[in-house]
């Protein structure tokens, strides 16, 4: 079934644009609820967080609308994780979970993403669903069952409990950790966490205003917090994004390092304490093939799948592996979360510097990346630049050029109308080429389009 809504990531927008409307918003909560309500079963429930924009207010007010009209309970987290959410619907017994974030998008896009009572995000299928009844019309519930809202305090307590029972114990005493909010979901929760677990603390990025999220800050511009790390003398800085499902680590000299540094660094420890099931680590077609030599060399299996945390998560389940993730920094582990989860993940790398005795620097590089190229190219909405019969050629002419010596990726964001162009090649004069010959011509035909 096709989706039109759905993105890679649930619905995203320009807030009060279509499809990011109040309207919709109202529409999308009442398709849920009709969804996900069992037949003669009153009281269910409905958990929903929200990161720091401004329009986070309207949109929760809206679906909270929608959901309570079919006879679903909400309960209203406020600002808390992405992956707060997963846990606390499969925690709280609730049948649905709702996160209200554009994630590392700017303050003025917005999005609905939806778990499913495992704490999983839903299926292809499942959204395809929703958007049906979305287009059609939907029976409300009878006026003595309509559904009832009301906030909950607790839930980033919970969550955050949750999140020090997976160092079993340790602590982070003696340690400096920058820890970096992006303004968003985290400012509260990450700080905190890591001050109980004993570390000093420099929080950046932890005065939102509805407008600052992800600006000038966070996983996607590290700049400010590296800076700091440097600064104050600090071991560790963990970049969190806007909904804190993805990170980025610096070491103590500002040197950043990537989600496939950090994967590989949790597969090779996982890996020696038997823990990495079936040797195999989940990871999308953007990784770097540095990280599948990497694992290779040591016996271990790299798993690629399309781009998207959901499709890692959907691959991991289906074989019953433990570890996934993203480039980007979405970091999966199963046996703790049902999606990526940014301060997870920065606790993990934490726990290594506590077993190994080593500094950030020593754990941030694993491996030596082969050298890739990423550049995106924006066009205007309803456009079809890869369509163009020049970009086609190019592309063609591209993997001629690039056969036997590297590998050529070509896709429309999932989020963004971007088309992202991106190329691996050990010689980095051809790398070069490749890429900006492609984007030239995407660049022509998204202009002649618009």
């Amino acid at each position: 079934m096709m989706r039109k809504l759905f993105g890679t990531d649930g619905i995203r927008g320009k807030a009060n644009q279509s499809p990011m409307t109040a309207e919709m918003a109202l529409k999308i909560g009442a398709a849920a609820g009709r969804y996900f309500r069992k037949p003669g079963q009153d009281g269910q429930r409905v958990v929903i967080g929200k990161d720091t924009r401004l329009s986070g207010y309207m949109f929760e007010n809206a679906l909270t609308a929608g959901l309570t009209s079919t006879g679903m309970n909400v309960l209203l987290l406020g600002p808390v994780p992405t992956p707060a959410v997963g846990m606390l619907t499969t925690s709280m017994r609730a049948g649905l979970g709702i996160m209200i974030s554009a994630s590392h998008n700017p303050h003025d896009d917005n999005g609905i993403k939806f778990f499913g009572p495992d704490g999983f995000k839903l299926s292809d299928e499942a959204e395809a669903e929703i958007e049906t009844l979305i287009e059609g019309e939907i029976m409300p519930a009878q006026a003595s069952n309509i559904g009832r809202a009301r906030r909950i305090d607790d839930g980033r307590f919970r969550y955050a409990e949750r999140l020090k029972s997976t160092l079993a114990g340790q602590s982070l005493d003696g340690l400096k950790v920058v820890i970096d909010c992006a303004n968003g979901a985290a400012y509260k929760t990450a700080p905190e966490v890591l001050w109980e677990l004993g570390a000093t603390v420099i929080p950046v990025g932890v005065s939102p205003n509805g407008y600052n999220i992800n600006d000038g800050c966070g996983s996607t511009n590290v700049r400010v917090a590296a800076e700091t790390v440097v600064t104050h003398g600090a071991d560790l800085g963990i970049c969190l994004d806007g909904d804190a499902d993805r990170v980025m680590i610096i070491d103590e000299n500002g040197e950043v390092a990537d989600g496939d540094q950090l994967m590989a660094l949790i597969a090779r420890r996982w890996a020696e304490a038997g823990r990495l099931q079936d040797g195999t680590l989940v990871a999308t077609v953007m990784s770097n093939l540095g990280l599948e030599r990497f694992l290779g060399d040591r016996g271990l299996r790299l798993e690629r799948t399309a781009v998207g945390d959901r499709y890692v998560v959907e691959a991991m389940r289906r074989g019953g592996w433990n570890l996934g993730g993203e480039q980007s920094g979405h970091i999966v582990m199963s046996d703790y979360a049902t999606t990526g989860d940014g301060l997870l993940a920065g606790l993990q790398f934490l726990a290594s510097m506590i077993e190994s005795g080593q500094p950030a620097s020593a754990l941030a590089r694993q491996f030596e990346k082969v050298p890739q190229l990423l550049k995106n190219v924006r066009y205007a909405q309803g456009a079809d630049p890869l369509s163009a019969r020049q970009v086609q050629a190019a592309v063609s002419d591209a993997e001629d050029r690039l056969s036997g010596q590297g590998r050529l990726l070509i896709r429309k964001s999932g989020t963004e109308p971007l088309v992202r162009v991106m190329a691996e090649c050990e010689d980095e004069g051809l790398l070069t080429s490749v890429v900006d010959g492609i984007v030239a011509e995407v660049e022509a035909a998204a202009a002649s389009a618009a």
